[in-house]
């Protein structure tokens, strides 16, 4: 509900409620907080469950907006 009152606690939060495409779903997390934390908790899973490249598989990015 904060978001929609422009006082979310995070500035990246905020960004979600702007005037933008994603304007819709934050008013109906607001209005359904059951269905806002189910989704949010498969999205932890998914997110737990991606396996990062590691050793010589994977890379650190030395800058951001170009590949290595």
């Amino acid at each position: 509900m904060n978001l929609l009152k422009k006082k979310g606690l995070l500035h990246s939060d905020q960004e979600f409620f702007n005037g933008g495409s994603t304007d819709q779903m934050v008013k109906t997390f607001a209005k359904n907080t059951s269905l806002f934390f189910e989704d949010f908790s498969i999205a932890m899973v998914k997110m737990g469950n991606i396996k990062p490249l590691t050793g010589s598989a994977g890379q650190i990015g030395i800058n951001c907006r170009s590949v290595n």
